[in-house]
């Protein structure tokens, strides 16, 4: 609970740099992202929010999604520990209200194929959790 109540501030915050966001997406078996941006310019970002130490020390493949991305952010709330989080990703202060950018992270574009993949992917995960919200009977049959 408290890791989504951090991903909806920072799905909030993202809606003011122009992104739609997608919580809890598959990019590829075995691995699971907290939150995918897509901003305006096509461009994808990954958020992980790690609401404990506990919880981003138990998080054994967090680099696993980094191909999966153009940028890779932590969010974390403002007691968390920053100093655990490595220097060469982004970093995002959030609540369950809003967020803030303290560190870009930087960029690593996606091959033009893996970004085509990654753009359905997004449009069939939200598409299925707008159907499931606008049909709860549906929910089941489309994986949400």
């Amino acid at each position: 609970m408290p890791g989504q109540l951090l991903a909806r501030g920072v799905c909030r915050h993202m809606l003011a740099h122009g992104f739609v966001t997608v919580e809890e997406l598959v990019p590829t078996r075995g691995l699971r992202v907290d939150v995918m941006a897509l901003g305006p310019k096509g461009e994808i970002w990954v958020i992980e929010c790690k609401s404990s130490r506990v919880d981003f020390m138990s998080d054994q493949k967090w680099q696993g999604y980094l191909e999966w991305c153009d940028r890779y952010f932590w969010a974390v709330d403002a007691d968390f520990p920053t100093g655990l989080l490595p220097d060469e990703t982004g970093l995002i202060i959030a609540d369950s209200y809003d967020a803030e950018i303290i560190r870009m992270a930087p960029e690593d574009k996606l091959p033009p194929a893996r970004r085509k993949v990654m753009v359905q992917k997004f449009a069939t995960h939200a598409a299925r959790r707008l159907q499931g919200f606008r049909d709860p009977g549906v929910a089941g049959l489309v994986n949400i």
